[in-house]
């Protein structure tokens, strides 16, 4: 049998812990663990992971764990696949200079050969190695920003739980929150086997998230903006989107010709006026759908939409799910909660 499949995990201080051990164990699966389960003796490991950071000494991660790296870049052997956890960053701001080494690091085993995936915020890491200029991409849906604010012509994709991109794909993506287990899984399949992947699915009882984000995903972006008209707008459409046509209201209250205000509104928001109006209306739809028992037609005039086929087909295409769906997914969760 050939040598288990080396997996570097990429620790660094603001890390966080149940992602980066998460990726652990599911690693050392393949191979082992169904058969200790089902036969009560342990099979050969398939895969052998590691922790990897910039020096050789526990560190505190972010949520008080203690990380020991087993190596430092330096004495690392050369990975076969290399996994980015996800890390604590602040939304849309640069980390540039913060993490030469772990860039330096992914850059050189990625040019000698190895795959390089990341979880959620983990592509940030990508970027700063230059591996991600005019490439396809996800990332939480929260951190957008930070990909498309930072680095040069990147294409967020939210529609899928794992993006590959690259020479022969040598770059996978997971999106956010569990998609590192969908990560885990994809490269046990694509480098071990599908029926060791499969295995390690039923082990640990995983589902996979085939949705991608966007049902979870906010549907607006509120943009820090100093113009002080603009944000007038959003103030007094926030109270007012429900009423008929607000955009064409907002036009008015900002004292702005039409065609001065979409382009003032566009350059804040990002977002043309009817565009914003209609986020608005969908992420109280959501909420609604969430937290009362009210039927989609109710829902649907209660925003502002007086055909409720209007809403529906708009949900599905922003949100990705129908109402009902969405409720089925998010209502019973709430219910369920309250209910504890």
């Amino acid at each position: 049998m050939s040598d288990p499949l080396k997996v570097a995990i990429v620790a660094v201080p603001e890390v966080t812990a149940s992602t980066l051990y998460g990726m652990f164990d599911l690693f050392s699966s393949p191979g082992r663990d169904y058969q200790f389960i089902t036969t009560g003796t342990p099979g050969d490991q398939r895969m052998k992971p590691f922790i990897v950071a910039r020096e050789r000494e526990s560190f505190t991660a972010a949520n008080g764990i203690q990380v020991m790296p087993d190596h430092s870049f330096t004495t690392a052997p050369q990975p076969d696949i290399v996994c980015i956890p996800d890390f604590f960053v602040n939304p849309g701001d640069s980390v540039a200079g913060q993490y030469g080494p772990e860039a330096e690091w992914l850059a050189d085993v990625h040019r000698k050969g190895a795959v390089l995936a990341s979880a959620c915020s983990g592509a940030v890491l990508l970027g700063e190695a230059g591996l991600l200029a005019n490439c396809d991409a996800t990332i939480h849906w929260g951190y957008v920003r930070t990909l498309t604010n930072n680095y040069p012509n990147i294409k967020v994709n939210l529609n899928q739980p794992l993006v590959m991109g690259g020479t022969s794909h040598r770059l996978v993506m997971a999106g956010g929150g569990t998609s590192w287990q969908d990560l885990a899984l994809y490269l046990i399949a694509r480098h071990v086997g599908l029926k060791e992947a499969i295995e390690v699915a039923k082990t640990y009882m995983l589902e996979w998230h085939e949705l991608g984000q966007q049902p979870f995903a906010s549907l607006l972006s509120f943009r820090q903006t100093s113009d002080a008209v603009i944000n007038k707008c959003q103030a007094w459409v926030a109270d007012n989107y429900r009423l008929p046509s607000p955009a064409t209201a907002m036009a008015e209250v900002s004292g702005l010709t039409t065609r001065t205000f979409i382009r003032r509104f566009r350059d804040a928001t990002g977002m043309t006026p009817l565009d914003y109006v209609h986020a608005l209306r969908l992420e109280e739809a959501k909420q609604m759908l969430e937290t009362t028992d009210e039927s989609i037609e109710a829902i649907a005039n209660e925003v502002g939409y007086e055909d409720t086929s209007f809403l529906s087909r708009l949900f599905r295409r922003k949100v990705g799910v129908a109402p009902g769906e969405y409720r089925l997914r998010f209502g019973a969760l709430r219910k369920a909660a309250r209910e504890l």
